[in-house]
């Protein structure tokens, strides 16, 4: 549920809040836009307060398009983007140039955002590779968004800045991550040189129903890599459904390598030999 935010000057105007009212229960965002006191603002609010800011007139962009389109992990703090307005920027706002078409825009709320593709085509030119990979995946998965029509925009703008950065990014894009720990686990492994594996990969059951999913795996080989947040080692019952899951896809033929958050932030050569060995297990190929 997004935050309710106010143009004091409004709601000054109007008579629903006095001077005394402001000043006791409300906090400043930027010049003239307020929230009431203690909120905690997501990134959609951050990019809805900068939109009032500017007079209802400017188009989100980046990260702000994003939160406002639906992606699910943009960050609190990520920068707050705006395209199309004259208004010099504030503290806290980033203001982009550049020309965006008409059918690179559309509304949400009522609020004037880049498109999907738009918006991760500026992500990736912008940001470095693994941060736009996150942002991109995260982005086209929640948005149920298409990668080829991202390639379409970028071929629009042959020479435009960070287009060789944009091309790279795009080239480890998969829209079937669901949480950026599972793209930096991908990038992990296609960047130590394993081919680059499928992504929400379908298990069926004896009727042929879509019954499980793996991460990521290989087929072929029928080796999956998952990985596993903090819950599925402290909740009992979340536990208690991976020993079902995984004795589940033993019996399908699958050989599954668990990743956990620690292993993926300090163990790193370690993940890769671990899915190395149960690759060649299966006869892959060194």
């Amino acid at each position: 549920m997004r935050t309710r935010l106010i143009v004091a000057s409004e709601e000054l105007a109007t008579g629903h809040l006095t001077r005394r009212d402001l000043m006791r229960s409300y906090a400043r965002i930027h010049r003239n836009v307020y929230c009431r006191a203690g909120e905690v603002l997501t990134a959609a609010d951050r990019a809805h307060a900068a939109w009032l800011w500017s007079g209802r007139t400017a188009t989100l962009s980046g990260h702000s398009a994003a939160a406002m389109l639906g992606a699910r992990y943009v960050p609190a703090d990520a920068p707050v983007e705006l395209a199309r307005t004259r208004r010099p920027g504030a503290p806290g706002i980033q203001i982009h140039s550049g020309k965006i078409a008409d059918d690179e825009l559309c509304e949400v709320d009522s609020i004037s955002c880049t498109t999907v593709a738009r918006t991760a085509y500026d992500l990736g030119r912008r940001l470095r590779l693994e941060s736009g990979v996150i942002r991109i995946d995260d982005l086209l998965h929640s948005t149920k968004g298409d990668l080829a029509e991202v390639y379409s925009i970028a071929a629009r703008y042959p020479g435009a800045r960070g287009i060789r950065q944009l091309r790279e990014t795009l080239s480890y894009v998969d829209a079937g991550a669901e949480s950026p720990q599972e793209t930096r686990l991908r990038l992990l492994l296609v960047q130590s040189g394993l081919d680059r594996p499928g992504t929400q990969i379908p298990v069926t059951d004896d009727w042929g129903r879509v019954v499980r999913r793996i991460d990521m795996g290989w087929l072929e080989w029928k080796v999956g890599v998952e990985y596993d947040g903090e819950q599925h080692w402290t909740d009992p019952d979340i536990h208690a459904g991976d020993i079902e899951r995984l004795e589940f896809l033993a019996a399908r033929g699958w050989l599954i390598v668990r990743v956990s958050a620690r292993q993926l932030r300090y163990q790193r050569p370690e993940i890769v030999r671990r899915v190395r060995q149960a690759l060649a297990s299966r006869g892959y190929p060194a």
